[in-house]
C-alpha cells in the first residue's frame, strides 16, 4: 500500500489496518478492525398487528422505476406502515454491478428516507472506499423491508413477504453483477431458506442466475469488530466474482 492510499484510508477513520492477502500473496487493500463499536443493540421485539391486503406482485413486476417506488411510499401491506415516518425504497446507481441488500430501515434511515445513513452506513461506505466503490456509483442499497420494524426489531415473516415482490422487482430492473446479503434476514429472503451466517460465507449462492454473497450486517459489525476481518475476507471474494463475471 503506497502512502498517499494509507493517509487517504487514515483520514478516513480506517486504521489501524486489516489486511488482506490475495492468493499471489500481495496485499489486496483493508478495513478498520477498532472503528467505533457504539451502535445501539435493537430493542425488545414489539408485538405484531394484522397486515393490511398486499399489492397483487404480477403488477408489481410490470412496474417502471417511478411507479415502482410510488407504490413503495404508499404502501400498506403490512402493520410496518402504522409506525413509519415514510417507506425507504433504496439509493443507488440502476444500472449497478454491486447490489447490497440489508434488513430494514433504523431511526434515522426512516427519518431521512435512505437506507444505510447512521453508524453502519458509514461503516458500510468505507468498506465501499475499501473496495475501490463508491455509493451511488456501480452501488445499489436496498433492504428487505421498506418500512422501519417497531424498535429495530427482526422483521416477521409476513412482513418480508409483503416487501418481497418490491425486492423483486428491484433486482429485477437492476440485473447487477453480484447481490451481497448483509445479515440472516436479508440472506434469508434472497435465498428463501434458512440461512447461519457462519455457514453460508465463503461460498457461492445464486439466485434467478445472479450470484449471491453472505455476510455480516455493518450493525453486527459495529458491535463484534473482531469479525470485520471475516466481512473483508468475504468483500474481497465478492469483488474477485465480480472482477471474473461471477
Amino acid at each position: 500500500m503506497n502512502l498517499r492510499r494509507s493517509a487517504i484510508l487514515r483520514e478516513m477513520g480506517l486504521t489501524p489496518l486489516w489486511r488482506l492477502r490475495n492468493s499471489a500473496g500481495t496485499v489486496d487493500a483493508a478495513i478498520d478492525v477498532n472503528a467505533s463499536s457504539s451502535e445501539e443493540a435493537p430493542e425488545p421485539d414489539e408485538s405484531s398487528q394484522s397486515a393490511h391486503p398486499s399489492a397483487p406482485a404480477s403488477r408489481v413486476a410490470e412496474m417502471d422505476w417511478q411507479e415502482l417506488e410510488e407504490t413503495i411510499h404508499a404502501c400498506r401491506a403490512c402493520v410496518l406502515c402504522e409506525k413509519r415516518t415514510q417507506a425507504v425504497p433504496g439509493v443507488g446507481d440502476r444500472q449497478a454491478r454491486w447490489m447490497f441488500i440489508g434488513e430494514g430501515p433504523g431511526a434515522e434511515e426512516d427519518r431521512r428516507g435512505e437506507p444505510f445513513v447512521g453508524q453502519a452506513g458509514r461503516l458500510l461506505d468505507h468498506m465501499l472506499t475499501a473496495l475501490g466503490l463508491k455509493r451511488g456509483e456501480d452501488v445499489y442499497i436496498a433492504n428487505a423491508v421498506k418500512c422501519r420494524p417497531p424498535l429495530n426489531r427482526t422483521p416477521e415473516a409476513a412482513e418480508t413477504a409483503a416487501c418481497a415482490p418490491f425486492l423483486d422487482r428491484q433486482i429485477a430492473l437492476i440485473r447487477p453483477r453480484l447481490l451481497i446479503a448483509l445479515g440472516r434476514p436479508a440472506a434469508q429472503v434472497l435465498l428463501g431458506r434458512e440461512i447461519s451466517i457462519g455457514a453460508a460465507r465463503g461460498k457461492r449462492f445464486e439466485r434467478d442466475g445472479m450470484p449471491v454473497i453472505v455476510t455480516y450486517h455493518p450493525a453486527y459489525l459495529l458491535r463484534n469488530p473482531l469479525d470485520k476481518g471475516k466481512a473483508w475476507e468475504d468483500l474481497c471474494f465478492a469483488r474477485r466474482l465480480v472482477e471474473e463475471g461471477g
